[in-house]
């Protein structure tokens, strides 16, 4: 294998890939650098272009698949070469897993510096397809064209769509037909939208200029079979607007909650939007175990319900509940994690950033008969404070669920000073959980992990760390 220049553009001819990258890139080793490069999957051999050379590093797209690997299949979604969603189609399941469970070994053994004997197997989804529970497509009166679009002159330019966008870029949509990510009744709705905008002659909204009509879809659904849609439009056309919610209406008798939100600010966010109700409720409900969760437009709950109820099954094996613990749980969401585990606890203290979502959490426990729960919406760094735990009692156990991020140092040197004899850590970043685990080292050992997999077909992974104090 070997490197060559063609004008001033970096070519590498018969990379041999050996590895998967934590951010689900390929990998391969020529002259002591590495190459990370897109569209490669471990046992291939391959040509690639070089987008950005570093000293130690250079990142690349392959070019051509010289050689396949055995570990490489068919790609099931036909956008598969330009979507940014499911990198990890072309790789078997069994492969996937395995490589997210090296990345969680490497960033526990590398970036945490933990002892660790063996690599633990990923707790693999029952569903590769079809799992999620929630997705968000946006229109564009000029969708981004394939090469192959641009080379025809039969399609006419620009092309309006609907779909996701692509990776880094906001003003770029890929229309999409079918995906595969969530039931097939999501793909009806997303398409009639679609073709009520075409016969119509729909406006769709221009992110650089400002204006147009249609501007997002996001469509929820539960493992009750309910089923939410949301469309948001960038201007107000009371006319349009029923012609398009009294379609959905019709043709989709089962929408339990048909909602609206007039947007004519810049961006897309929804937090600081009225959500209005066309038909049905402004809530959907999901189940986990006995329990029921309300779900708003604006809650947050994990996006594949199945899997979530496993990953909390195992939060809550860790936990090692008798039934006389008081339990912090930090990150609580709309608290579906603390109302999880409330049965088998004294008490259970949520404390969550987002307001809103305490509310929900509030509301939810109620609506489950839970009493032995509360609820405080604060900054995590400035509400977990000695007042806080004169005030409400120090835990014997804490579970920790933050964002990508992870915990803010603060955080962090605060549960060490806390010293709760055990701790729960459910992260959905392995390597920020690996940082946060080695800055607790001098106070808490690491008992036991367990991968768990919530996005098949990505690089993404969750964790499930028991800590037990020194």
């Amino acid at each position: 294998m070997r490197k060559k220049k063609k004008t001033e553009t970096q070519y590498l001819e018969g990379a041999v890939i050996t590895d998967m990258a934590a951010d689900g890139l390929a990998l391969a080793r020529v002259e002591d650098k590495v190459y990370f490069i897109e569209g490669a999957v471990p046992g291939d051999v391959v040509n690639a272009r070089v987008l950005r050379d570093k000293k130690r590093y250079a990142m690349a797209q392959m070019t051509e698949l010289i050689t396949p690997s055995p570990q490489r299949i068919d790609a099931v979604c036909e956008h598969f070469d330009y979507c940014g969603g499911c990198k990890w189609q072309n790789l078997s399941y069994a492969t996937q897993l395995e490589y997210k469970g090296k990345q969680v070994y490497d960033a526990l053994t590398r970036l945490g510096k933990l002892d660790l004997s063996e690599q633990v197997r990923v707790y693999g989804s029952t569903q590769q397809y079809e799992f999620r529970n929630k997705l968000e497509f946006t229109f564009s009166p000029s969708r981004w064209l394939t090469p192959e679009e641009l080379a025809d002159e039969s399609i006419l330019k620009p092309q309006p769509g609907v779909g996701f966008h692509l990776p880094g870029r906001f003003d770029k949509v890929l229309h999409v037909d079918t995906c595969h990510l969530m039931d097939d009744k999501m793909n009806l709705i997303r398409n009639h939208v679609h073709q009520l905008g075409l016969e119509h002659g729909l406006t769709r909204y221009n992110v650089r200029e400002h204006h147009g009509f249609l501007r997002t879809l996001t469509i929820r659904n539960t493992s009750l079979g309910e089923w939410m849609v949301l469309l948001m439009v960038g201007e107000d056309q009371p006319e349009a607007l029923k012609l398009v919610l009294d379609s959905l209406a019709s043709t989709f008798p089962w929408i339990n909650s048909l909602l609206y939100v007039i947007n004519t600010k810049k961006n897309d966010t929804l937090y600081d939007q009225e959500v209005l109700v066309w038909k049905g409720s402004d809530v959907i409900v999901e189940a986990l175990e006995d329990l029921r969760f309300e779900i708003s437009a604006k809650s947050f709950f994990q996006t594949n319900s199945k899997q979530a109820l496993e990953l909390y099954k195992i939060t809550r094996d860790f936990a090692g509940l008798t039934g006389k613990e008081l339990v912090y749980d930090l990150y609580t969401g709309t608290g579906s994690i603390a109302q999880f585990v409330a049965a088998k606890a004294k008490k259970v203290i949520g404390v969550e950033y987002v307001e809103a979502a305490v509310v929900d959490a509030r509301k939810n426990a109620e609506k489950n008969g839970i009493s032995n729960c509360e609820f405080f919406a604060g900054d995590m760094k400035d509400l977990l404070n000695d007042e806080f735990l004169a005030k409400h009692g120090r835990p014997d156990l804490i579970i920790t669920d933050p964002p990508r991020a992870g915990m803010h140092a603060d955080v962090v040197e605060m549960l060490c000073r806390i010293g709760a004899p055990r701790i729960v850590y459910v992260s959905c970043n392995p390597a920020t959980q690996a940082r946060d685990l080695d800055l607790m080292r001098a106070h808490y050992r690491l008992v036991k992990y367990q991968p768990v997999d919530m996005f098949p077909q990505t690089a993404h992974v969750e964790n499930v760390a028991l800590l037990e104090k020194i």
